[in-house]
């Protein structure tokens, strides 16, 4: 279903497969013509330093999209002023990649990282990038957009505009961009 002008993957991760979130992923999927990686529909329990947990489904879902996208979009809304438990954990579980995976954890770096957010308001400062920004450059990938967007006033001609604004996405020039809408 990749378009081969881009490399890219969405990961969604929300409590309400179904709610807003979902449908700027599904707007974004569809302008792009990419697929969505759902969150929900894998089995990917907390770390755990014993790594008693390497059997779940992390590992299979994170060394594909290392192996065959450039991009990862990631999804989620804004619950209490942070990122949603599931794709929290998805991140926690990325420090497997620094102890048991080390060479699928190298080849995150140079990986292009866009970060999509939404809640019911605008009330997202930069605070809230700093640990998925921390993140990124400790892993050597390079968060090229970050972006709000305000549930309740989302059209869907505000959805085009975020497809269409990530698909404009020149990594040499737009590093470290952040925009709201």
């Amino acid at each position: 279903m990749t378009d081969k002008r881009y490399i890219v993957a969405i990961l969604f991760g929300s409590s309400n497969n179904q709610g807003n979130t979902y449908n700027i992923a599904q707007s974004i999927a569809d302008k792009l013509n990419v697929k969505i990686y759902n969150l929900a529909e894998y089995n990917i329990s907390n770390f755990d330093y014993t790594h008693q947990n390497k059997s779940d489904d992390f590992f299979p879902l994170i060394k594909e999209l290392i192996e065959n996208y450039d991009t990862i979009i990631f999804v989620t809304p804004v619950y209490w002023y942070a990122m949603s438990a599931i794709m929290k954990t998805f991140f926690d579980r990325i420090s497997d990649l620094l102890t048991i995976e080390k060479v699928l954890g190298r080849k995150l770096r140079g990986k292009k990282v866009i970060f999509v957010t939404s809640s019911i308001g605008n009330h997202l400062d930069d605070d809230f990038w700093i640990p998925i920004k921390a993140t990124c450059n400790y892993l050597g990938m390079n968060f090229s957009l970050g972006m709000h967007c305000i549930e309740d006033k989302i059209s869907a001609n505000q959805l085009n505009k975020i497809a269409e604004k990530i698909e404009e996405i020149k990594p040499s020039n737009l590093e470290g961009l952040i925009s709201s809408i």
